[in-house]
């Protein structure tokens, strides 16, 4: 063999473990998911955007990262068990939605980074220092500012004005239903609309007071957002329909389980746009640098049939105003 063959066909062999290390030598990272719940068509929708996003930016599931799902299902307690199950792990960022969840998370672990989605008032609430600058763990992007609770009511005067009555469905154990609250307080009795508060804690109370609610005419619905409202919204959406309940709610995922009427943020925008914030912590930035982002994207959602059989005529101009019409 000649002496440059020879050499050539060294370095060649040598070259062949420094490639296959190169390929074999990027670390796997790991993304965990603690979210609502598992068979929800929109949870797949917002995940499904989360992770074309990400293969986009180079992060493939299976080949360089692995994505690991945990379903709270609007329960507090397997929210908890799941937060500490992921702390404990401690992958390289958990992806977060919804406050119960992000509440358990911050509880759980203070040095694992956070990403998180559909947080409302994430600074009154005490998850982060301030929008611009987290100074923490977590960062991520905000349900809505409060002030949008106000346009439940407007939407409920506007869609059935001949209502007077609003039993307003939210959870009084967490910094966001009463922050709804109070701004959905402030407005109605510019509407001529009386508000009488049920609690979303079980089942059996939801039952109890939109019945006891119902008795009396002129009333409709004003569902705030809430893991626990997300979790019972196909009993909501059952016991408006039962009661010809006009209903607005927080959220597009009521009116494809047949509620009237929503507006709220586009969930699927923020996963989209979470997976950006995956990608830089992946590449060494940190939580606390990262500002907290609002909304940038709203929906209208309408529900036709659910419209017709309560009786009503669906007015033009909202007609013309909404996103998406379930027909």
């Amino acid at each position: 063999m000649k002496r440059r063959e020879f050499i050539t066909l060294l370095g060649g062999a040598a070259a062949w473990p420094l490639a296959a290390r190169a390929q074999q030598g990027e670390r796997m990272r790991r993304i965990s998911a603690l979210t609502g719940i598992a068979d929800e068509a929109g949870t797949q929708a917002r995940f499904d955007a989360f992770r074309e996003a990400l293969t986009r930016l180079g992060w493939i599931e299976g080949q360089n990262i692995r994505i690991d799902y945990r379903w709270g299902e609007g329960r507090p307690d397997v929210i908890r068990k799941h937060a500490a199950e992921l702390a404990a792990q401690a992958p390289d960022v958990i992806l977060v939605s919804g406050g119960a969840s992000l509440t358990a998370m911050l509880q759980a672990s203070r040095s694992v980074p956070i990403v998180f989605t559909i947080v409302p008032d994430p600074v009154g609430s005490g998850f982060v220092d301030s929008l611009s600058r987290p100074g923490g763990n977590a960062t991520g992007f905000m349900q809505f500012e409060y002030s949008l609770s106000g346009k439940w009511v407007e939407l409920l005067k506007e869609i059935a004005p001949r209502s007077t009555r609003a039993a307003v469905l939210w959870d009084p154990a967490i910094p966001a239903g009463i922050g709804q609250f109070a701004i959905v307080q402030s407005v109605a009795p510019s509407l001529g609309i009386e508000l009488i508060p049920v609690n979303v804690r079980d089942a059996a109370e939801i039952e109890r007071g939109v019945t006891a609610f119902a008795r009396s005419g002129n009333g409709g619905m004003v569902v705030t957002a809430s893991a626990l409202s997300i979790f019972h919204r196909g009993l909501i959406a059952t016991l408006a329909a039962q009661h010809k309940l006009p209903a607005v709610y927080a959220a597009r995922d009521f009116v494809v389980s047949g509620g009237l009427i929503s507006y709220g943020a586009d969930f699927v925008d923020q996963y989209r746009r979470a997976a950006g914030y995956v990608d830089r912590i992946l590449k060494g930035e940190k939580p606390a640098d990262l500002p907290v982002q609002a909304p940038v994207k709203y929906e209208l959602v309408l529900n036709l049939k659910t419209a017709k059989a309560l009786g009503l005529t669906i007015p033009s101009t909202l007609l013309a105003r909404a996103d998406e019409v379930i027909e």
